[in-house]
């Protein structure tokens, strides 16, 4: 993204997206759209989770996103399917605001390429 007010615009889109997708009336944080894609990612059908496996699932989203440059490599589901990731090189320090605009950024680009995969 070039400019802040585009990520702005592009991360309100993916928002009301989600909200749209699941009936909701309010948009979603960062926090749960990692939690969906996560589940998404995770591939199970399942309606509830411990609060154990809520953050595994939001360490998958997370890896997924920072696989696409090669941070994380997917190694394979466990026995439960589950999926496993190894890390490939360190992520340069960042504050937790340079985080959380990276991970917008990831989760923009995941939302836009299952977007244009699905039309």
């Amino acid at each position: 993204m070039n400019e802040k007010w585009e990520q702005d615009f592009e991360w309100l889109r993916v928002r009301h997206y989600v909200k749209d997708a699941m009936g909701k009336e309010d948009i979603p944080d960062l926090q749960t759209i990692l939690f969906l894609i996560g589940v998404q990612e995770l591939g199970l059908l399942q309606t509830s989770f411990t609060k154990e496996e809520k953050q595994d699932l939001m360490h998958i989203a997370v890896c997924t996103l920072l696989s696409e440059d090669g941070y994380y490599e997917f190694k394979g589901n466990d026995q439960d399917g589950w999926p496993h990731w190894e890390k490939n090189r360190a992520i340069k320090k960042l504050s937790l605001e340079e985080q959380e605009n990276l991970l917008i950024e990831k989760t923009i680009n995941y939302f836009n390429t299952s977007i244009n995969e699905t039309n």
